[in-house]
């Protein structure tokens, strides 16, 4: 099903700074993600978006990047569900280029991403 409800949102400040200081990373340009595995908790994986404030000053390109980020992982969450069995984890995408990047680019992106973090949780 291709929904993005509350529930596989990551909001609570607390579980941030927890992914922030043991969580793993890797970087697939134009994106830092930064991932953990966790025990609990009601969706496989819950996600956080970030778009860095000092790379754009307008807050209408950071809602775009947020949107469009959003939407090509909405579409394609499948690959990294039907992958991860019974894992929960907590995922962070942080957006590192200065250029904004077209829908078809970044689905792409996204793709490649969620296939390295399959392959990373099950060597």
């Amino acid at each position: 099903m291709q929904t993005f409800t509350k529930a596989e949102r990551l909001s609570s400040k607390i579980e941030i700074e927890n992914l922030f200081g043991t969580g793993k990373s890797f970087n697939s340009a134009p994106f830092k993600v930064i991932w953990l595995k966790k025990s609990d908790g009601t969706a496989p994986a819950k996600i956080v978006i970030s778009i860095p404030k000092r790379l754009f000053k307008r807050a209408v390109d950071r809602n775009r990047l947020k949107r469009l980020t959003r939407e090509a992982y909405r579409k394609n969450k499948h690959l990294l569900y039907d992958n991860i069995e019974n894992e929960k984890i907590h995922l962070m995408f942080i957006f590192t280029s200065k250029t904004i990047i077209e829908y078809k680019e970044m689905e792409e992106k996204v793709i490649s991403i969620l296939q390295r973090l399959i392959k990373t949780i099950n060597p």
